[in-house]
């Protein structure tokens, strides 16, 4: 069995001594297919570290011979760290990296085979909606009817089920030829149709710009691998071990580029008398995910990839990781019994040996900024009296919106904060604009980022001048570029915009020669354009203070270029801004292990794959979590659910709970039901420090004398924190980007949806006005229909107003809030609210 020399001979106790049963079984299984079911917190990455050492060490695998692909850039650097302790510096050069940044390596290799030149731009979504908004302007499309973006979404949608422009256009407008003028998409009346031409001009425009945007990436290179058996023969044959993390998280576009690139479907038998994989045959593959933890749907996740894995990969096996070694009992009892709900999910249980530990403490706010400060109050007492560091404690929500009131409770309280989500580095308009200049040098063709940079910083070039050169670029068959280097030849046009456009030009091919030059000093290239544009110069002699960070974000850019150089042994200019555009929203989340000083606030969909010691789990209310979306469709409460199972095992020592009575709502004070995961949790499990809130005590009539019982058992007098006195008057709190250093009191506060929520000082009171009740969808019956919960069983008959005839498959009492849940047949199965539902009874 030959070996590479250069890998660490590990022998096989010292890669699965200190491991559990399954996850020694998952590490040494010999085969073709494997899923390694992990749930939450059960040591993944140490499984599939220790398998690619494995795979080397004892299977006689060439570390060239491993392609290990995970979902963010920040997993695949601590793979790889964690490689290089295993089997030495020879980890660093094994293809261990994101999808996206593997496709990139291999259509930078091979992509001129399917027209795309070496050298191609990778859009961001700004890039992409500029271009899109470009295009929907030449063909008279309403952008305030189709934005930009839903367009964009829309063309994601297709490019993550490999549905191409061309089969569109075959289905919904065949007359149209792309590049074609004067199409006017304003006529059509079918969306489809619209949304056709448009997906067809974007990818010719794309391809004219010799650019791709992001879906592209993995989208081409499986265009690549169908169309070029020979380029397809050459990675069958260099990777025999294709190993996937996060495996519930990828689309139809990323499953199809698994079974390409293993050559699944290729017809190869494999070679039975090898110890692995051998040299021909497909290649073994092992995925690693958690089908409970699915929760990108909305970007295109398909659950079903690793719900049918087995039925997918010939004798495919199956090992599930169960013990959890990150959070207590009572935490995965909790997340065990809400996930149980789901449906159609593969048994699994987590279990730790690490003791029940506390249990979940839950409170019930009047309102959402009461929430906030009762929150604030119980981070300043962990902080205070029990010694938790800040850095340890997250708190968490389903949607950005909500982080408002979080933050006006924080500041308040003067507890010092991040939020994750505000404007990243790599989005701010100054660096964009830098980075604009870099891609036009590196790629001229490059329309959009050409167009960007022709009037910044201002040069008297505005919006006539671009269009009479991207008239120009028309008629002569070119790019943006192209017009520019021939503005002389325009008719008509003047000096005063001709004698800018020849110095921008003259400039544009400098900087190019410069960067020829020092390719390899992308630090020194950067220098360079911010000091011949002009961008450092404008920002500098400006009097507004924020331009003095925009110059400290251009000064940061330059050193993450220079990280960049001594990082990276053959650095390119293109290298370096493949990597800018390569990073993704979970790679500029905070170092868990440093202490930032500050309480993280995040939504849930990024808080995965993190982990605090303190968690609080915000807006538990129906509506809120699970969203309002997912109350008439039974698959959207399941990833809501998962969700919830996601947010739950994000804690380690102690889960908080919270939920308000009263939340505002697009201006209006909407009273909420408490969320349906709060009942799924057992009560034992639950330390309920208020149950319910103050109106709904009153209205149950659970106190006769207000005056003497609220207030004794936390009703309307909540003692356990004093209110802030005034809203907005600290400087603490800050947003946190990549690159970017602090900044306190950036995001200013604003009145409240309900009366005096905390506007005075003292004890706070939970009085309020009376509440609005939410605006009532046309077709309802009365606020209360008086349909009562004991006259429904399963099997029942049922009409909708909307809906038509249907069958209750479920009841639950809640009181004034039972739910039922009806099987409308073609329109789906949906839980409806009994006192609100038009329904009828047959």
């Amino acid at each position: 069995m030959q070996q590479d020399p250069d890998v660490i001979a590990r022998p096989p106790e010292a890669l699965i001594g200190d491991l559990n049963p399954q996850q020694a079984e998952a590490v040494q299984y010999r085969g073709p297919a494997l899923l390694i079911g992990a749930g939450a917190g059960s040591g993944k990455t140490r499984v599939l570290t220790r398998r690619i050492a494995w795979i080397l060490t004892q299977f006689g695998a060439w570390p060239s011979q491993v392609l290990a692909i995970t979902f963010t850039n920040k997993a695949a650097a601590e793979m790889r760290e964690r490689l290089e302790s295993l089997i030495g510096p020879v980890a660093s050069r094994m293809w261990v990296s994101t999808f996206h940044s593997a496709c990139v390596r291999i259509l930078r290799r091979d992509g001129e085979r399917i027209g795309l030149k070496s050298g191609f731009t990778i859009y961001d979504t700004a890039d992409c909606e500029r271009l899109i908004k470009l295009i929907a302007n030449d063909f008279n499309v309403d952008v305030k009817r189709y934005t930009p973006r839903s367009i964009l979404a829309r063309i994601s949608d297709y490019k993550n089920n490999l549905t191409s422009a061309r089969e569109m256009l075959a289905q919904y407008a065949p007359d149209f030829k792309p590049g074609q003028r004067g199409y006017r998409v304003g006529r059509i009346g079918n969306p489809e149709e619209l949304y056709a031409v448009v997906y067809a001009e974007y990818q010719h425009r794309l391809a004219a710009a010799n650019a791709v945007d992001f879906d592209d990436l993995i989208v081409r290179t499986v265009e690549l691998l169908r169309a070029c058996p020979d380029v397809a023969e050459y990675y069958h044959r260099k990777f025999r071990y294709i190993l996937v993390d996060e495996y519930q998280d990828t689309n139809h576009a990323q499953y199809v580029l698994i079974r390409e690139l293993a050559g699944v479907d290729a017809g190869e038998h494999a070679d039975m008398g090898a110890v692995g994989a051998g040299r021909v045959g497909p290649a073994w593959i092992t995925v690693v995910g958690d089908s409970d933890q699915s929760i990108y749907a909305f970007r295109g996740a398909d659950i079903r990839n690793i719900q049918d894995f087995e039925q997918d990969f010939p004798n495919a096996k199956t090992i599930m990781l169960e013990q959890n070694y990150r959070s207590t009992q009572t935490i995965l009892d909790a997340a065990n019994a809400v996930i149980a709900h789901n449906e159609g999910r593969k048994p699994k249980r987590l279990w730790t040996a690490a003791g029940a530990g506390e249990q979940i403490t839950a409170y019930a706010a009047d309102t959402a900024q009461l929430e906030a400060h009762w929150i604030a109050a119980q981070i300043k007492r962990l902080h205070t009296d029990d010694g938790v560091r800040y850095s340890d404690i997250a708190v968490m929500y389903r949607a950005n919106a909500q982080s408002r009131s979080l933050e006006e409770g924080l500041i308040q309280a003067r507890v010092p904060y991040q939020l994750i989500g505000g404007t990243k580095f790599y989005e701010r308009r100054e660096v964009k604009d830098a980075l604009a200049y870099l891609q036009a040098i590196v790629n001229p063709a490059d329309d959009i980022n050409m167009r960007r940079i022709l009037n910044v910083p201002k040069r008297g070039l505005g919006a006539r001048a671009e269009s009479q050169v991207t008239l120009h670029a028309q008629q002569i068959g070119g790019t943006f570029w192209d017009g520019v280097a021939h503005a002389d030849q325009i008719e008509g046009m003047t000096a005063r915009t001709l004698n800018p456009l020849m110095r921008f030009a003259q400039m544009m091919q400098e900087l190019r020669e410069f960067a020829q030059e020092h390719d390899a000093k992308p630090s020194q290239i950067v220098a360079e354009v911010l000091e011949r544009s002009g961008l450092l110069e404008e920002l500098k002699k400006s009097q507004d203070p924020q331009d003095q960070s925009r110059v400290e974000n251009l000064s940061q850019l330059q050193s993450v270029a220079a990280e960049y150089e001594q990082n990276t042994p053959d650095a390119t200019l293109a290298g370096f801004l493949e990597t800018t555009a390569l990073v993704a929203d979970s790679d500029q989340l905070p170092d868990e292990s440093q202490d930032s000083g500050k309480v993280t606030l995040m939504t849930l969909h990024t808080a995965k794959g993190l982990e605090y010691p303190i968690v609080f789990l915000t807006g538990m209310e129906q509506g809120t979590f699970p969203h309002a979306r997912a109350m008439e469709d039974t698959s959207e409460l399941s990833e809501e659910r998962r969700l919830a199972y996601v947010g739950i095992t994000r804690a380690k020592r102690h889960l908080f709970v919270t939920r308000a009575a009263v939340r505002a709502q697009w201006g209006r004070s909407t009273e909420m039901m408490p969320s349906q995961f709060l009942d799924e949790i057992p009560a034992d499990l639950i330390d309920w420090k208020r149950k319910e809130a103050g109106m709904e005590r009153m209205r149950s009539g659970w106190r006769a004398n207000a005056s003497h019982d609220f207030g004794a058992h936390g009703g309307w007098n909540d003692d356990e924190f004093d209110a802030p006195s005034s809203f907005g008057g600290s400087s603490y709190g800050s947003r946190s980007s990549y690159g970017s250093g602090s900044s306190y009191g950036s995001r200013s506060t604003y009145g409240s949806g309900v009366r005096g929520s905390a506007a005075h000082a003292g004890k706070v009171t939970t009085r309020r006005a009376p509440v609005r009740q939410p605006a009532q969808p046309a077709s309802s019956l009365k606020t209360d229909n008086h349909l009562l919960i004991e006259d429904f069983a399963v099997g029942d008959k049922v009409t909708h107003d909307k809906f038509g005839l249907g069958t209750v498959v479920d009841a639950q009492d809640k009181g004034r809030n039972s739910v039922i849940t009806v099987d409308f047949g073609s329109s789906g199965v949906k839980r409806l609210m009994l006192r609100v539902a038009p329904i009828e009874k047959l």
